[in-house]
């Protein structure tokens, strides 16, 4: 798998990204790992960076939910306010009148399953121009702000009626939380990483992570990367499992391995075998991603990965409904971080892979040609 080291190279020397690390393994162990670059200024990128992992802690918040689930304590049809109470207050934003946002009731109750899958009406302000301006307007903070206010967005549709990215996973957090009675992060902790062996994943960087956190790069208008100061903030109010925690590559491998397994690692069970295959169905009730268009292009570029193919979104990650040429089947799963983290795993083909590094803007063309020729050596390779 030389080759796989080969673009790794490649795409630092060519400034396409700042430094990377890939990892390549499937049910029985890792197969290929290697780095490039360097994670910060003097200090080599190798296998065990820490990263910011920003949205790939979403699976690992719908994991959470799914162990409820799995044990009979969480029903996914269940309403939201029914959990939650104050989830009910939250209104749909229908439109402005000049600088007046004007809020109506939501025509239909958001769900536990819509809030996994993206279709609970809530969307981020990177994504939708709209929550964008209204959070500017009233002052409300952001999501990553930390804040239990900031949980409270309008909804940008009503539930139930197209793909909107946001906050939903942040809210599946705080209904593992109501439910079992653990902050989510002991949960996580002890639900999750612990069983799979998942020592650097964590929602605070411990002294021993410390030293291997990459640092952050943002690509200047002049197309080169300069420093960019941006991380979740330490000891929030609320941990939103949106966003919230810092890992590796060997850590997130453990956690996709187990995926693979059908719900187990090393001999310790996560999920049963029929609610590991339950998770990762089509979850959409019909509806299908959509392309992500970004009201910030220094944050993100236009999300929109296999145009070609049909995307839908099982209880966990995007799910692609087609085979993709030389890359991965039809079935197979995926998300990523904003910095640019970004993973796959393929349960036909057994793969799974992981290519990351710390970079704005998210899925920028140069980095997504990057990913493709990455995605490509790894199956080449088989």
């Amino acid at each position: 798998m030389s080759d796989l080291q080969a673009v790794l190279d490649g795409a630092v020397k060519a400034e396409d990204v700042p430094f990377a690390v890939g990892m390549v393994g499937g049910k029985d162990g890792v197969t290929w790992s290697g780095a490039a670059g360097e994670r910060a200024p003097g200090k080599a990128a190798s296998v065990d960076t820490v990263f910011r992992i920003y949205s790939m802690t979403k699976a690992i918040g719908s994991t959470a939910a799914m162990i409820l689930i799995d044990r009979g304590k969480l029903d996914p049809d269940a309403r939201v306010e029914d959990i939650i109470p104050a989830f009910a207050d939250i209104e749909v934003l229908d439109r402005f009148e000049g600088d007046e946002p004007v809020l109506r009731a939501p025509k239909s109750k958001a769900t536990v399953r819509q809030l996994a899958t993206h279709t609970s009406g809530l969307e981020y302000e990177f994504w939708n121009d709209t929550i964008a301006r209204y959070l500017t307007v009233t002052g409300r903070p952001s999501i990553l702000s930390g804040q239990k206010a900031a949980l409270f967005y309008p909804m940008a549709s009503d539930p139930g009626t197209r793909w909107g990215y946001g906050m939903g996973i942040d809210w599946l957090g705080q209904i593992v939380e109501t439910i079992d009675g653990r902050r989510i992060d002991d949960f996580c902790r002890e639900e999750i990483f612990e069983p799979l062996a998942m020592v650097d994943t964590a929602f605070e960087v411990s002294e021993a992570m410390q030293p291997r956190l990459a640092s952050v790069s943002m690509r200047g208008e002049d197309g080169h990367f300069a420093p960019f100061d941006i991380a979740p903030p330490s000891h929030p109010q609320v941990y939103g499992m949106g966003h919230a925690l810092y890992s590796t590559a060997p850590d997130y491998m453990n956690f996709l391995r187990m995926v693979l397994n059908r719900g187990a690692l090393g001999g310790r069970r996560v999920l049963s075998e029929k609610s590991l295959e339950w998770m990762l169905a089509d979850h959409m009730q019909g509806l299908n991603f959509r392309r992500m268009v970004t009201a910030m292009p220094a944050i993100t570029a236009d999300c929109d990965p296999f145009p070609d193919a049909r995307r839908t979104h099982s209880f966990a990650f995007l799910r692609v409904e087609d085979d993709v040429p030389g890359m991965r089947s039809a079935g197979s799963q995926t998300w990523a971080g904003v910095l640019n983290s970004h993973f796959w795993f393929d349960a036909k083909k057994d793969v799974a892979a992981l290519i990351m590094t710390q970079s704005l803007p998210f899925v920028e063309p140069r980095f997504m040609k990057t990913y493709e020729s990455f995605e490509r050596a790894v199956y080449a390779g088989k």
